[in-house]
């Protein structure tokens, strides 16, 4: 028979020197290598994970903590979001690092998740010590992980509840503001949210979230931020005679050169005197000047007598020359619209935009019911509002400092995504820890059913899992072992999802509260956290060559 159907029987004493020969073979090949073995390399993985969650686990729900990150240069920013954290924070340890790009991954994809993420790694990899340590094999544990993950799944699906509507969303989007920013500001920011997605929204098309404009404005309180209906852009007309402000107006979004251009190959004139010269200069502004008068006829086509507004919006240059003819038959020229702007002002306004002034006609223009220029020190910004019916939108964030404005922008982006989800997903699950403590109880169960070792497995996982209430209920300056005690009680006799109500610490019932989750968050979670500490359980030799410690 071939050598590899063979049963051969290994000694402890034969293990051991297999295992010096392994290390001998590494350190031939890198005299410099670092090797961890067992062990050790389960500890350090674990101890990696356990710090990780250490640093995140007082950041996480409504009542959660802020902290300061400050940078070499000694910028500052004050945060309580995960991602935000995991990708500002130099972590050297490899482990840990590996955590932090699963979590941040998780943010990529769904917008939300990243704190529960590390702190549910970290309590899988910390239950499973304790087994491990008794002489469970990390192997064994991982498969116990791999059952009660689609125990998990199952739990997921018949918790899940179909909530489309627009109150539903309302609390979607409330439920992820206040873990990121202040109650006042989540309740002021929810409403703003819902409606810029709502208004964006295409039937039997994906949403697409670019068409949300986010501009900031150094500017008066957070409690100014608002939803503008339209386009604001961070820049204003190039010519001090045209108007600031115009009602009724017609809107020409185009990507034409209106400035004098050199010829593209290498050409001289020669001319005998200043007559020829001044000739030569006519026939060169000519071919701008025809394309300007182009918009102003279309202009006297369009307004007549009227009191009815014209803006052209170029995404390329307007020439000083060209902006005094359109200044002078009362046009507002932009120019160097930013490129995504080009199709949000379709979007908002209507009309198509131009490529050329050849074949233009009244169809090509959009409509707005005010355009005015707002001037903030040396800033101009430029507001397009008041459309018909406009599927792109601009949320005006405003605040004192960059720090706030800077905690808000994130936080908006967040919520965007939560009620995104919401809308894709169909269906909510609950809240306030509600879904944490229902798989408990569904696993604690479903151990009775598993054979052999992977039981101890599925009770670790289940354990695990109570680390999103307990640092709830922490967070929130209550006792957590009471509150847990509380929930699970609460839980055993009802057929409803029992959450933490964080401002008494007692139970409440999270879908009349109207605190929901994310499906497609959860799901996400579960799938993640169950791969990568399945992973690092298994791990046994962390090798590591030309660095001076494993530690970092």
């Amino acid at each position: 028979k071939q050598w590899y159907q063979r049963r051969v029987a290994i000694t402890a004493g034969e293990y051991k020197s297999y295992l010096s020969l392994t290390m001998a073979a590494v350190k031939q090949l890198n005299p410099k290598a670092e090797v961890a073995r067992a062990a050790q390399a389960l500890d350090l993985n674990i101890s990696a994970a356990m710090g990780l969650q250490d640093v995140l686990r007082t950041n996480l729900g409504p009542k959660g903590t802020m902290k300061m990150l400050v940078s070499g240069a000694g910028d500052i920013k004050i945060t309580k979001d995960g991602n935000v954290l995991l990708h500002e924070m130099q972590i050297q340890h490899p482990t840990a690092s590996l955590i932090a790009r699963v979590a941040t991954a998780q943010d990529d994809i769904t917008g939300d998740g990243t704190t529960s993420n590390v702190l549910i790694i970290g309590e899988l990899l910390k239950q499973a010590k304790v087994y491990i340590g008794d002489g469970l094999h990390p192997r064994v544990a991982a498969e116990g992980f791999d059952l009660a993950k689609k125990k998990a799944l199952a739990v997921l699906e018949e918790m899940a509840v179909e909530k489309t509507s627009r109150d539903d969303l309302v609390n979607v989007a409330r439920t992820s503001l206040r873990t990121k920013v202040k109650g006042q500001v989540a309740e002021l920011l929810t409403e703003i949210i819902v409606d810029a997605v709502l208004a964006i929204k295409k039937p039997d098309q994906p949403i697409d979230l670019h068409m949300v404009e986010i501009m900031s404005m150094e500017h008066k309180t957070e409690m100014d931020t608002k939803l503008v209906k339209g386009l604001v852009m961070d820049h204003g007309a190039r010519h001090p005679d045209m108007p600031k402000k115009v009602t009724d107006a017609f809107i020409l979004t185009c990507n034409v050169s209106l400035e004098y251009e050199k010829s593209e190959v290498n050409s001289g004139f020669f001319y005998k005197s200043a007559e020829e010269r001044e000739k030569l200069v006519k026939a060169e502004r000519a071919f701008t000047d025809e394309k300007v008068r182009q918009i102003i006829e279309l202009k006297r086509q369009v307004v007549g007598d009227s009191d009815k507004g014209f803006v052209v919006i170029n995404q390329k240059g307007i020439d000083p020359n060209s902006l005094d003819m359109l200044a002078r038959e009362g046009i507002v020229g932009l120019r160097r619209a930013k490129r995504r702007n080009m199709e949000r002002i379709v979007l908002a306004c209507g009309g198509t935009a131009v490529n050329s002034f050849d074949d233009i006609t009244p169809e090509s223009l959009g409509h707005a019911g005010l355009f005015y220029e707002h001037v903030l020190g040396d800033d101009k910004y430029s507001f397009i509002e008041e459309c018909d019916n406009p599927q792109s939108v601009t949320i005006l964030i405003k605040g004192p400092n960059k720090h706030t404005i800077t905690q808000i922008k994130d936080a908006v982006r967040d919520g965007l995504r939560a009620v995104k989800n919401a809308i894709d997903d169909g269906r909510v699950v609950a809240g306030a820890g509600a879904f944490e403590v229902a798989i408990y109880q569904a696993l604690q169960e479903f151990k009775t059913e598993v054979k052999g070792k992977a039981r101890l497995g599925v009770e670790a996982f289940a354990e695990a899992m109570l680390i999103i209430p307990k640092c709830l209920a922490q967070n929130a300056g209550h006792d957590a072992q009471d509150c847990l005690v509380r929930l699970l009680q609460e839980y055993k006799g009802t057929d409803k999802p029992v959450g933490l109500d964080l401002v008494s610490g007692e139970a409440m019932l999270p879908m009349e509260a109207g605190v929901f989750d994310n499906y497609c968050v959860k799901k996400q979670l579960l799938n993640s956290c169950t791969v990568i500490s399945s992973n690092l359980l298994i791990v046994d030799e962390v090798m590591r060559a030309g660095m001076s410690s494993l530690k970092g």
